[in-house]
């Protein structure tokens, strides 16, 4: 059963001491059997509340602090130009297991629509996703998180296509395809880096100039940093897109992954095969019926095309995300994939911003944003597809 935010609240005045709480909001669920809630105190000060509510979710839990206790020495030693959740407190669990409290990162969900040419907020953050990708791989593997190598993953993706073509609902078109695309070694020839594995719009949090904090890092792995410009080269503005990917590549010192983009659309394209087989797992009619809409959309879209990868349907103003986006999918294969978000909860403003709507806290769903259940989202080693194990 869901915490509510009064218990929520509770546990956040054990793992702080003498927290004086005035309010408590709920948080959009964030799926992965973990509840999160937005507690203020009497400073007027928020702070996150994250609770497992299992014992795979609780291993997840503590598996992704150990993470960010890495990556805020990064962070502070000026590695990344962005903030990370950085827990303060933790309360334990009857069942077992503990909850964890943060305060509320500044900064707002990125809005893709105000991202657009120069060297304005759109460079600044693919400079902040090459920087993240420069971190030494010790970082997720010390948190005892997954590290995969390039021919491993290429496996994976092509055990995901094969589980969608079973179910008989993927188009031969786009098989053939992907198929094509996944047997070209050339394309798969990179250097696994450290990824976020899970960012999207709400992910993102920014200043009028550029990016404050990344939450959400409970996917995060070394793996094909294709993954994650995917959300950004499929739903940002086009005058966007040579920008961001101009600001990474001189971020980056690793310049000869020359398919980087192409297996970034990939990525996006793939994700449509991803909601396909949730909706088939989870019995959900609702879910295959708009899959299957939008990968017929797409096989029309590029029957006539013989360019390997392009823009997929329905991303058009929407990031992927996960619904495991407090759950590392590799420590729970219980977690299912949810609808992206093109727009995000709102959070702590930057300095220069104007005061939060207190309506729509952190984790929260502002009014007009994508319904749970109607799109698919990132992809990220995790669900059961014929796992590579990750190489020690």
């Amino acid at each position: 059963m869901a915490r509510s935010p009064l218990s929520l609240a509770a546990l956040a005045t054990v793992a702080i001491p003498r927290l004086d709480v005035v309010d408590a909001r709920a948080a959009r669920p964030s799926g992965g059997d973990v509840d999160s809630a937005v507690v203020i105190d009497a400073a007027g000060r928020r702070w996150v509340v994250r609770a497992p509510r299992s014992s795979a979710a609780g291993a997840a839990l503590e598996a992704e602090v150990a993470l960010l206790s890495r990556l805020m020495e990064h962070v502070d030693a000026d590695r990344l130009p962005f903030d990370v959740p950085r827990p303060v407190g933790f309360a334990p669990l009857p069942e077992g297991g503990r909850a964890v409290v943060h305060p509320q990162l500044k900064g707002r969900p990125l809005a893709l629509e105000l991202l657009g040419p120069g060297p304005g907020l759109a460079a600044q953050v693919g400079r902040a996703i090459g920087a993240l990708h420069e971190l030494p791989e010790q970082t997720v593997e010390d948190a005892g998180l997954p590290v995969y190598e390039a021919e491993a993953y290429r496996q994976r993706r092509l055990s995901e296509v094969d589980e969608a073509a079973r179910t008989g609902y993927v188009p031969a078109g786009l098989l053939r395809r992907w198929e094509r695309a996944l047997e070209d070694v050339a394309l798969w020839r990179f250097r696994p880096t450290v990824v976020h594995g899970d960012l999207s719009s709400e992910q993102v949090l920014c200043s009028r100039e550029a990016p404050t904090g990344i939450l959400g890092w409970s996917e995060a792995k070394v793996a094909d940093p294709a993954d994650d410009l995917a959300w950004l080269l499929v739903a940002a503005p086009q005058e966007a897109v040579d920008p961001i990917v101009e600001a990474y590549t001189l971020r980056r010192t690793e310049t000869s992954d020359r398919h980087l983009v192409e297996r970034a659309m990939l990525a996006g394209e793939l994700a449509l095969a991803r909601w396909l087989l949730h909706g088939v797992r989870n019995d959900s009619a609702e879910v295959v019926d708009d899959a299957t809409a939008m990968l017929v959309e797409l096989d029309e879209q590029t029957s006539a095309e013989e360019a390997p990868v392009v823009t997929a349907p329905g991303f058009a103003s929407a990031g992927f995300s996960s619904a495991g986006s407090s759950l590392e999918e590799d420590a729970a294969a219980a977690d299912e994939p949810g609808p992206p978000s093109g727009s995000g909860p709102s959070h702590d403003p930057a300095p220069d911003g104007p005061e939060p709507d207190d309506s729509t806290p952190e984790g929260s769903a502002p009014e007009g944003s994508a319904p749970e259940g109607s799109a698919p989202e990132a992809l990220s080693p995790g669900d059961s597809l014929g796992e590579p194990q990750p190489r020690s």
